[in-house]
């Protein structure tokens, strides 16, 4: 399981890596390909376009050949990408490379954690979906730190090229580890005609309806349009709350109120550092304190930290300013890590069947891919019209508001089967215990009706 899980979470480690290697390397390859600004973020945004295709396209292979050799071809991906950005030659060679990235970072991003829900009990779920955002935040830190590490000589080549370890290890590490056991049932279970698609430990529910598989099949049951709902949310509020914003643009930040580029860099460390540690303190606490709770926590810390923020982005702290900036940044980023970052990719994994899974999963992480494509493209335009501190205040405002959403509409799902997750959220309402972040038993009297389970016909693990 070890072996196993570290292989596949490598896909976590190569997300983070390529999302904040470009934050060093960008100062530095602006100056050899004479970037414009608008190129610039061209450059960024094009991983991001990449990424959203990629968390589309992962679904349908996942189903057809597998868990497994879906996750081979995205390293493969990952490798092709970084050998074709460590050897681009002008502008548009470096966007081809990008959106390649892009493809393999939102498939990996789909993907990896619903490999490893599928192989995790429902006591250790948590804990081990939480390893792929450990590795991704390491990746994130990991990028800083070696572009603080080339920085003196403006080798963004090097840059780009450390990635290539990981992406190698992780694709011959993966012709070593087991298929998903989930879909090994499935797949067993169709060959043999059968309708059901349940798990040996779940009761089997018949599957039935209109191509459950399909999109349209998946929105007319309600159970999955709930999930869809919670996930798609959520998904776009871990964005829209603009946490990308400071892991692209925070050396630019830094820079353009006068420091100079490795100091700038350096304090990319610094934020990279307090969201890896707080990464790691949320391992105990999504299967102790729950998923929800550590939502709410998430929402009000980050809200809190970002008006600061924004006020010391206006001068308000007169030569104070940068240190409440720094300070701000490290507590919303910490606030982040040890909440909306990890949680969102728990609940995409668990709210859905298996039957749809992966391509409820890949439409989540669409929308999230999305939102990020959104704020990466638009933070620099309306930082210069309205201001960064404005911007900055709107973050906040969108926390306050998926405070709200997380409250009335997002059950508890730690240490809860799949099984009972479905029928919680067929049951159409949060449970009341639910509200307070305490799992609701199903044999209380929340528990859907008969009725009611029948109309979730896919309701399965």
């Amino acid at each position: 399981m070890a072996l196993t899980v570290g292989v596949v979470a490598l896909g976590g480690l190569l997300f983070g890596f390529d999302t904040g290697v470009i934050s060093g390397a960008l100062l530095f390859l602006k100056e050899d390909f004479h970037l414009t600004s608008f190129q610039e973020g061209a450059v960024i945004s094009s991983l991001l376009l990449g990424a959203a295709a990629g968390a589309l396209w992962s679904g349908g292979p996942a189903d057809r050949w597998g868990r497994r050799k879906t996750l081979i071809v995205i390293a493969a991906t990952f490798t092709l990408g970084l050998a074709l950005a460590t050897l681009s030659t002008g502008f548009w060679t470096l966007v081809a490379a990008r959106v390649v990235l892009g493809l393999a970072v939102g498939s990996a991003s789909s993907l990896v954690p619903l490999y490893l829900a599928e192989v995790a009990p429902p006591r250790l779920r948590g804990r081990l979906i939480t390893v792929n955002q450990i590795l991704l935040t390491a990746g994130i830190l990991v990028s800083y730190l070696i572009n603080l590490w080339f920085a003196e000589d403006a080798n963004w080549r090097a840059m780009f090229g450390a990635g290539l370890v990981p992406s190698v290890l992780m694709l011959v590490g993966l012709f070593f580890v087991p298929e998903s056991p989930v879909w090994l049932h499935r797949r067993r279970r169709a060959e043999r005609g059968g309708q059901g698609l349940s798990v040996p430990g779940d009761e089997p529910v018949p599957a039935s309806g209109p191509g459950p598989g399909t999109l349209r099949g998946m929105l007319a049951e309600p159970v999955v349009r709930r999930g869809l709902l919670i996930g798609v949310t959520i998904g776009a509020v871990q964005q829209f709350a603009g946490i990308n914003t400071i892991i692209y643009y925070a050396p630019s930040i830094m820079q353009r109120a006068g420091l100079p580029a490795t100091n700038s860099i350096m304090y990319s460390v610094a934020i990279g550092v307090a969201n890896l540690l707080m990464t790691i303190a949320a391992i105990p606490l999504v299967d102790r304190a729950g998923r929800k709770p550590l939502l709410v926590f998430s929402l009000v810390g980050m809200a809190a930290a970002l008006v600061p923020l924004g006020c010391a982005l206006n001068g308000a702290f007169g030569e104070a300013s940068h240190g409440v900036s720094l300070f701000s940044m490290g507590l919303y980023v910490s606030a982040f890590a040890v909440g909306i970052g990890p949680v969102f990719w728990i609940l995409a994994a668990e709210v859905f069947p298996p039957a749809v899974r992966a391509k409820g999963v890949a439409l989540c992480v669409l929308v999230n891919w999305s939102a990020n494509f959104v704020v990466g493209q638009l933070f620099l335009p309306a930082a210069d019209a309205f201001g960064e501190a404005a911007v900055f205040w709107c973050f906040a405002a969108v926390c306050l508001g998926a405070l709200v959403f997380v409250v009335r509409a997002v059950p508890e799902t730690k240490n809860r089967s799949f099984a009972e997750i479905q029928q919680d959220l067929a049951a159409g309402s949060v449970p009341r215990g639910s509200r307070r972040g305490v799992p609701t038993s199903t044999t209380s009297s929340t528990a859907p009706s008969a009725s009611t389970a029948s109309k979730a016909s896919i309701t399965q693990h």
